[in-house]
């Protein structure tokens, strides 16, 4: 019974953990990583100070990743959200709620906004037109369902980071002597002057632990529902070590690849576009698509998070409030400047996250701490 027992706690699928850790990269990469503009404000405007804090978040996503998608399948939760409660009690619980909904719809309006600005810089459209590319394909792969959302960005999702990976790889070895520590500070500090540079905050460890913090509130309720599909919570935790590991990875090779070009793609709208177009003029006009793709990965779940908290998918409700929320999300993010909504939506809603992050670390070790105890004490009971 015991090895029967075992063997469950232990069932894993290799393409469900590839699945789910490509649906945690996929969420992760939207318009903030794919055009560049959110690590070099969390990272690469630190110089090599943020290839620190690239390593602070490493080690924070995959707890957070695997324990979201762990206890997501422990408790099978009514809704996704519920998990807030779970960790922070009724009140905060409710709270963090219908704080991280509101913070998914705003950063569903950056993900338009950021489309608008790589569409308007490469393409030179008019920022209606990649805006309404992404919330038209957002909506009608929202109406699809969360099990096709996963099928659909679990596997776009390594594609996009790999090749994301592959730019910043080659930026470095063309620009190799820039990276020297000397010029890269002396580059940060003419950059400071000049006000081009824009960062997430004053220091590169509250930028970390604030990066972290709103990748939370996006990813809590998704990965509280995903890991309810798992078999085991093996198959849940493997999936977000994996998710959480890739994408701190490719954290870190972009840094490179920005900070050895530092002194141009700062002040730049879409970074990324610049080291593309480097590589060659043709590379840069297919790249420009690979963000966009990257965009849609992550806008996707962040609407389908909004109208699930509200309505039962599937259900008519569901489909008019996606409908609704994918249109506000349209007009406004054509509105408003990419750069400045990363930098406001992104980090105010980070550190709000962050005390997410404390709550957390503080009831997981709590629980675990009582659960000692009870062993302990049913130990000495049976002697």
């Amino acid at each position: 019974m015991v090895n029967e027992k075992v063997k469950i706690n232990e069932k894993i699928n290799k393409k469900t953990v590839m699945m789910f850790g490509g649906a945690i990269i996929a969420f992760l990469i939207g318009s903030g990583f794919a055009t560049g503009q959110e690590i070099l404000q969390y990272f690469a405007g630190y110089g090599y100070l943020g290839l620190a804090g690239s390593a602070v978040v490493f080690l924070l996503l995959v707890y957070v990743c695997s324990s979201f998608l762990e206890v997501g399948h422990r408790e099978k939760f009514e809704k996704g959200n519920d998990i807030y409660k779970y960790y922070c009690g009724e009140k905060l619980g409710f709270f963090f709620d219908y704080f991280s909904t509101i913070f998914c719809f705003m950063s569903f309006v950056v993900m338009v906004a950021g489309a608008s600005a790589t569409m308007t810089q490469h393409y030179g459209t008019p920022a209606v037109v990649g805006g309404l590319l992404i919330a038209s394909l957002s909506l009608v792969t929202v109406l699809t369902g969360l099990s096709r959302i996963v099928e659909i960005v679990g596997r776009v999702g390594p594609i996009i980071v790999a090749i994301a990976i592959c730019v910043g790889l080659v930026a470095i070895f063309k620009n190799y002597t820039n990276l020297d520590p000397e010029t890269v500070s002396l580059s940060i500090e003419s950059l400071k002057s000049s006000e081009k540079l824009v960062k997430a905050s004053s220091s590169w460890y509250l930028a970390a632990f604030s990066y972290v913090g709103f990748c939370m509130l996006w990813l809590a309720g998704f990965l509280a529902s995903l890991g309810a599909k798992a078999q085991s919570p093996l198959e849940a935790k493997s999936g977000g070590i994996l998710g959480g590991a890739l994408f701190s990875l490719a954290v870190v090779v972009v840094t490179l690849g920005l900070l050895s070009s530092i002194d141009t793609t700062a002040g730049t709208q879409i970074p990324m576009l610049y080291l593309a177009n480097n590589i060659h003029p043709l590379f840069s006009s297919i790249f420009a698509l690979i963000i966009l793709a990257g965009i849609f990965s992550t806008a996707v779940p962040l609407l389908w998070s909004v109208s699930a908290r509200f309505t039962v998918e599937g259900t008519k409700s569901f489909k008019v409030l996606t409908s609704l929320l994918a249109t506000l999300g349209f007009f406004v993010g054509i509105w408003l400047p990419f750069d400045k909504l990363v930098n406001i939506v992104y980090v105010i809603n980070g550190y709000l996250g962050g005390i997410l992050l404390v709550i957390m670390c503080y009831r997981s070790i709590n629980r675990r701490l009582k659960k000692k105890t009870v062993t302990l004490v049913e130990d000495t009971e049976k002697r």
